[in-house]
């Protein structure tokens, strides 16, 4: 059977190491895994009260509506409940934005460094996907990407991860007016992927509500993966107008959030001192991350997500493997094109130390 060339070239995407691979691998007892941005202080524990109450109903097919869900989450990101539809995963709502909205030989617009996910949706459309290259400090240069919205009639959609995984790096206020300036006419959707946003700092960085106000061609991307300490449970949240959501309505599957999913989102957005205590401990470990690089001599991009960026100075492979045997998982990102970079997400202060240890052990 024919397997059209757009699929045949996709890498596919490889996620963080697992612990218990890295057990069996190098015969170790106790690892640490800084790999996948995942919240070092576990789930809520209200979220684990949650889904415990749930268990006994596992029988039932979960709400296909995400009543209950759809409430608290539109409390929470103070939208209009029929403004709010849910994916498994942030994955799942960009497939089914990219099989509506892009046709076969038309085109997405991103970034080089940006989430592959984009890319593959495209691809499994038989679409195009553009990237722009990066400034030299690991930015998205959004005037290179408003130039191409003018000469480049087949974008359909914009992907824009702000903050982007995995350089840490986001565009400001001013670039964002900028770009809007010109993507604001076009008829197509520019979608802002803010899985990062509670960890931002940088004062001028443009919140993607205020935007959708005064455009209506924007969507938001968010996820209960990350502040949320919900990784395992695969819940993404698009925010777009009715008229948008009732589309993918079309399109989603039924029953696509399951029923201790949707508990645990409930518990999880009513948890505001989690949500603060995680913060915390994820500015802190940055501000540790910073000072101990620095003091190494390492070159990093200062980060608005839950993970930092930075430069081994050699091909990293070997730096990676050398942590690897030292029971630490960090994240290579060659395949997003920085052979020389890793990725190291902010664990509790005792993993944080262990990492570093463990860096200056290699580099040594």
């Amino acid at each position: 059977m024919h397997v059209p060339a757009e699929i045949a070239s996709l890498i596919p995407y490889q996620p963080g190491k697992p612990i218990s691979e890295t057990q069996r691998e190098y015969g170790l007892k106790d690892v640490i895994k800084l790999a996948s941005n995942e919240s070092p202080l576990g789930p809520s524990p209200k979220v684990v009260a949650a889904i415990q109450k749930a268990i006994p109903e596992l029988h039932r097919y979960p709400d296909g509506a995400c009543f209950e869900m759809r409430q608290a989450l539109s409390k929470y990101f103070d939208v209009p409940t029929d403004w709010l539809i849910f994916g498994n995963g942030s994955d799942e709502l960009v497939d089914m934005m990219v099989q509506i909205y892009v046709r076969p030989n038309e085109a997405i617009l991103t970034s080089q460094g940006a989430f592959s996910a984009y890319e593959i949706s495209a691809k499994s459309v038989c679409a195009k996907a553009i990237h722009t290259p990066l400034t030299k400090d690991f930015r998205f240069d959004l005037k290179a990407m408003a130039e191409k919205l003018k000469t480049d009639d087949s974008i359909r959609m914009v992907f824009l991860p702000n903050p982007n995984n995995p350089t840490g790096t986001y565009f400001t206020s001013s670039e964002f007016d900028a770009f809007m300036a010109v993507a604001g006419q076009k008829d197509i959707f520019v979608v802002l992927d803010e899985a990062y946003v509670e960890f931002v700092r940088a004062k001028d960085y443009p919140m993607g509500r205020d935007y959708q106000k005064r455009f209506k061609n924007i969507l938001l991307l968010r996820t209960m993966s990350k502040v949320f300490g919900m990784a395992g449970a695969r819940v993404g949240v698009l925010i777009a107008p009715p008229e948008v959501n009732q589309v993918i309505n079309r399109v989603r599957k039924p029953f696509n959030i399951n029923s201790l999913a949707q508990v645990a989102a409930v518990a999880a957005v009513q948890d505001t001192d989690y949500v603060k205590r995680l913060r915390e401990v994820t500015w802190s470990g940055l501000d540790y991350f910073y000072k101990e690089l620095s003091a190494m001599g390492l070159s990093y991009s200062p980060s608005q997500g839950n993970f930092v960026f930075f430069d081994t100075g050699r091909d990293a492979a070997g730096v990676y493997e050398g942590v690897l045997k030292q029971g630490v998982i960090l994240r290579p990102v060659k395949g997003y094109g920085f052979p020389q970079h890793l990725r190291m997400s902010v664990g509790t202060s005792q993993e944080n130390e262990a990492a570093v240890r463990a860096l200056r052990k290699v580099l040594a």
